[in-house]
């Protein structure tokens, strides 16, 4: 049969009733392949299982290296190593450009005076902060200076515990500078029509890390370089010490702080709140992965986890601020202090890391912030004494700290916003894409396996493949098959055929919904196996009967699986090489079982994805490929600024090399498009 019969028997079955309709669970029942439990687990649990066993060899691996760790030498040459890692994993630091810094305003307080600074991270890029300073009356310059990132408060730097944080440091002889972070207080980096950011904190971070991880980046690259730029203007400040530099911060601002001072040497005293814990113990397991600049791609495959923040910048002092009810879990916090400890007792400098700790929940509680304003005494002040914060202490409010005329910087003119640097960066690799792949096809193509993590068909072991039963629809038999391509996944599997020896080529099928969303009657499985092809059917792993429930910390605006998605992120893995190796082994499968030379590959959804990838890097497989309603091009997500589902879409580093118009375009006239659609979803 030609590729355009192919083509029009698939159509037609679509336009007689217009979109398929989803199977009711009743229509779904007889098809179901599964059992109840896999493994002693529902099977929409299989892939967090599957992923936690790779972070416990991780694990393993990490605590073998870590009591390997005993000299000077080996713990100097490791902190290099993982340094260097964390950079490259957040696609490197931009170069110093201009600061351009502007005290807008001053307020006056009791004992402390409040500048409100504004200055250009990058160009055009713009942070507002407040420079929290000493009265010079009582305490001389020059003065310690002390960053304070702040945690994913809205009101960012006018958050209360983040501006009485700061006061209690200016009170005690000590500047602190606490900047807006992207997203938060006057920086939303997205606005509507009516000048209002759509998303802000958690998931605007996420929706930024999105385009971001497709460039090799990550949110935590403009945050981490936000840090450093105010370091640069503390160091600045001639009342300001610049060999005197303090970082501390909670939450979310206690990520920002363990980043930076893991990379930042200026950071002579550190303090992360209520953050430190561990990827490799509970967070993944309980709350799961966190938005997007708390997870580094490949760190936990690596050997990155929290402690490792503390003892990359061993023997530097450091203090932990802990809650003993922080869902950041306070048992692992500890286990990371002991392992910092240890570390830093090998070096002879023990006691220059601490553990600080309140009987409370989540926040920048007033005992933490007293501890960490004490540490920065001790040890950027040389003065070890009780820092009590004043009762009443009178912070600005919202708009006595504001800093732009409007509130919002990308309402000033010619504002950067990070969704623009990424776009900058695009259209710069748009160009080496071109010349790539313009000119050694086959370097370009090991580029997109490189990336992706494909194997070669060649390495792919076959799967384990069982037979759980058969139905009949219609007077044909439907096969119900489990594939097994590697220890801990499953993919149900159902093949349709109708018994007769046939010439044309079998047909694997592979939707977002899963295999029953293309097996209504009437649908587009019936339309084929009328037409006499065998018709494989197949889950990729984490869709249809294996798709998990929607993991509420990324729905609706990233799909049901975010947190899923990011532990593989963690692994140095991604859900479209994963997914693209599933469909090569199937597909190799099913042209053995069919004594056949090659497979039609039918992709429908956002599994279109990894189908294009499968069918460029082994196209001798494929005898055509049709995609359905799949992605049109990574590039649109990052131009499009907000998209929808699109991060079991992505692939770390991916526009650096490819495209998938350039999949697309590798597989000639193999390849018929469909319906493609946009970064939202929408049809193009």
């Amino acid at each position: 049969m030609s590729a355009c019969r192919f083509s029009a028997i698939l159509l037609a079955s679509l336009l007689l009733g217009g979109a398929v309709p989803r199977p009711s669970r009743a229509a779904e029942d007889p098809l179901r392949v599964l059992p109840d439990q896999l493994d002693g687990a529902a099977p929409r649990d299989m892939m967090s299982r599957w992923l936690m066993r790779g972070v416990d060899a991780a694990r393993a691996r990490w605590l073998s290296a870590y009591e390997a760790r005993k000299t000077p030498e080996q713990i100097a040459a490791y902190q290099k190593t993982h340094r260097q890692f964390l950079l490259d994993a957040i696609g490197g630091l931009p170069d110093r450009t201009p600061l351009n810094p502007r005290v807008v305003g001053s307020v006056q307080r009791d004992g402390f005076q409040v500048e409100k600074v504004v200055f250009e991270s990058q160009p055009g890029h713009v942070v507002t902060a407040a420079l929290f300073l000493p009265d010079a009356g009582r305490r001389a310059p020059p003065w310690p200076g002390v960053l304070i990132p702040c945690g994913h408060s809205q009101n960012g730097k006018a958050s209360e515990a983040y501006q009485k944080a700061a006061a209690l440091l200016a009170l005690h002889g000590m500047a602190a500078l606490v900047f807006d972070p992207i997203d938060q207080g006057e920086r939303a980096q997205l606005l509507d029509a009516g000048g209002k950011p759509p998303l802000w904190g958690t998931k605007a971070h996420t929706m930024v890390g999105v385009g971001a991880i497709l460039l090799g980046r990550n949110t935590a690259r403009f945050e981490i370089w936000d840090g450093m730029r105010g370091i640069d203007y503390l160091q600045s400040r001639p009342e300001i010490d610049p060999a005197r530099i303090g970082c501390m911060g909670n939450s979310g601002g206690g990520t920002q702080t363990a980043y930076l001072m893991a990379l930042d040497d200026r950071i002579a005293a550190a303090s992360p709140s209520c953050y430190i814990c561990s990827l490799y113990g509970r967070l993944l397991r309980t709350i799961g992965a966190q938005d997007a600049e708390q997870n580094i791609f490949g760190q936990l495959a690596f050997g990155l986890d929290h402690a490792d923040y503390v003892m990359m910048r061993a023997p530097k002092p450091t203090l932990l601020c802990t809650a003993t009810k922080d869902f950041f879990d306070i048992e692992d916090a500890w286990a990371s202090f002991r392992s910092a400890k240890r570390l830093y007792g090998r070096l002879g400098f023990a006691e220059r890391v601490d553990l600080a700790e309140t009987d409370d929940k989540h926040g920048y509680h007033r005992p933490l912030r007293e501890a960490a304003v004490r540490w920065m005494s001790r040890w950027l002040r040389g003065i070890d004494a009780p820092m009590a914060e004043p009762e009443g202490l009178k912070v600005l409010t919202d708009e006595e700290i504001r800093c732009t005329p409007k509130g919002q910087v990308m309402l000033l003119e010619g504002a950067r916003s990070a969704y623009d640097l990424n776009i900058d960066y695009e259209s710069e690799l748009a160009g080496k894409r071109r010349a790539a792949w313009a000119g050694d096809r086959a370097a370009a193509l090991a580029a997109v396996r490189r990336l992706a993590g494909i194997r070669p068909l060649g390495s792919l072991p076959r799967p384990e493949v069982e037979r759980a039963g058969e139905v009949e629809r219609d007077g044909r038999r439907v096969e119900k098959r489990v594939f097994r391509p590697e220890p801990g996944v499953s993919l149900p599997a159902l093949l349709f055929a109708d018994g007769k020896e046939t010439r044309v080529p079998p047909v694997l099928y592979v939707h977002e919904k899963g295999k029953a969303a293309g097996a209504a009657p009437g649908g587009p499985i019936d339309a084929l196996v009328r037409a006499g092809h065998d018709v494989l059917a197949v889950d990729l792993r984490g869709t249809g009967e294996t798709q998990p429930k929607p993991q509420a910390y990324f729905s609706p605006e990233f799909g049901p699986d975010g947190q899923d998605v990011y532990a593989a992120y963690l692994l140095g893995r991604s859900y479209v090489g994963m997914r693209a190796e599933d469909i090569l082994v199937c597909a190799r499968w099913l042209a053995e079982e069919r004594k056949a030379a090659s497979v039609r590959l039918v992709a429908v959804g956002h599994v279109g994805v990894p189908a294009l990838h499968a069918a460029a890097l082994e196209p001798e497989l494929f005898a055509s490929v049709r995609v359905e309603g799949a992605l049109e091009a990574w590039s649109g997500v990052v131009r499009a600024r907000l998209s929808k589902g699109q991060l079991v879409n992505v692939v770390h580093g991916a526009l650096t090399a490819y495209d998938l118009p350039d999949l697309a375009a590798s597989l000639g006239q193999k390849l018929e498009i469909v319906g493609a659609v946009d970064a939202t979803g929408r049809a193009r």
